[in-house]
C-alpha cells in the first residue's frame, strides 16, 4: 500500500463541508466574526469530551447563555449576567471553570484583538511546545485562577498530548479552500501544528505504524506528527482528517 496516496485520498474524502455537521467544529462555524469564532472554538475544543452529539448540545447550551454573541458578551457582561452560568456543567467542567474562562477572556480581549496573541511567546511560533506552555502560563496568570481549572487547559510541561488544544489550533491555523478549518490566524504556520491524538487517531496511527510509543503523551503526539511530516512537511496535520475518518470507519 502507498501510504501517502491512501491517506491523501482519505483527507480528500473527509476534509469536506459535510464533515462539519457531526463534529464540534460546527460550533465556531455558527459565527462569522473572527473573535466569535475564536471564543466559540475554544469552548468547543475544551468541552470536546465524550460523544460528539452531547458535546455539541452542551456547547450550544453555553452559547445560548451568551445570547449567541460570545465576543460581545465577554466584553460587556455585568456581574448579574453571570448568574445563569452557575448551573452550567459538562462532565468535570463546572461553573467555577466556566466563570474563570469568561474572566480570563474578558481580561485578555481588553488588551488584545485576537486570541492568537495568547499563543505567541515571540513574534512567530517556531515551536508548538513553547507556544502551548506560554498559553497555559498566560491563561492561569490571573491572581484568582482556580487550581481545579488547570486540568482543562493541558500543557506539554505535564507531558500531556494536548489533544484538545492541538485540535483548536488546527481549526484556527490550517488554510485550505475546503471550508472546514478556518485559517484565521496568520502568525502560526501550519507546518508547526501537532496532530491531535484522540482515541480514533491513535488506534489508526498505530495500525499504520505511524506511532510506536506506548504512552499517549506529548512525545507520542510529536512522533506521530514527525511521521506525518514525511508525507507533507508543510501541512502534516491535514492527515488528522484521514486518521480520524478511518477511525470512524473502524479501519
Amino acid at each position: 500500500m502507498n501510504l501517502k496516496a491512501f491517506l491523501d485520498e482519505k483527507v480528500a474524502q473527509y476534509n469536506q463541508p459535510n464533515f462539519i455537521e457531526h463534529d464540534p467544529i460546527q460550533i465556531p462555524h455558527l459565527f462569522s466574526q473572527k473573535q466569535d469564532i475564536e471564543i466559540a472554538g475554544l469552548f468547543a475544543a475544551v468541552l470536546a469530551w465524550g460523544q460528539r452529539v452531547t458535546i455539541i448540545k452542551k456547547c450550544k447550551e453555553l452559547l445560548s447563555l451568551m445570547d449567541y454573541t460570545p465576543f460581545d458578551f465577554i466584553r460587556n457582561h455585568q456581574a448579574n449576567d453571570l448568574k445563569p452560568f452557575l448551573k452550567f456543567k459538562h462532565r468535570t467542567f463546572n461553573d467555577i471553570d466556566t466563570l474563570y474562562f469568561i474572566h480570563f477572556l474578558k481580561n485578555f480581549y481588553a488588551e488584545h484583538d485576537s486570541l492568537e496573541s495568547a499563543f505567541l511567546y515571540k513574534e512567530k511560533v517556531m515551536s508548538m511546545k513553547e507556544a502551548l506552555i506560554h498559553f497555559h502560563r498566560l491563561f492561569f496568570s490571573l491572581e484568582d485562577s482556580p487550581l481545579r481549572t488547570r486540568k482543562h487547559i493541558s500543557t506539554p510541561e505535564r507531558k500531556s498530548a494536548c489533544k484538545r488544544l492541538n485540535m483548536y489550533l488546527r481549526w484556527m491555523v490550517r488554510k485550505d479552500n475546503k471550508g472546514v478549518d478556518f485559517g484565521l490566524w496568520e502568525k502560526i504556520a501550519p507546518q508547526y501544528l501537532i496532530c491531535p491524538l484522540d482515541v480514533h487517531v491513535e488506534r489508526v496511527a498505530r495500525k499504520l505504524h505511524l506511532l510506536t510509543r506506548p504512552q499517549t503523551d506529548w512525545e507520542a503526539a510529536i512522533e506521530l506528527t514527525e511521521n506525518l511530516k514525511k508525507l507533507d512537511p508543510q501541512d502534516p496535520v491535514k492527515y488528522d482528517f484521514a486518521l480520524f475518518g478511518l477511525g470512524l470507519e473502524k479501519f
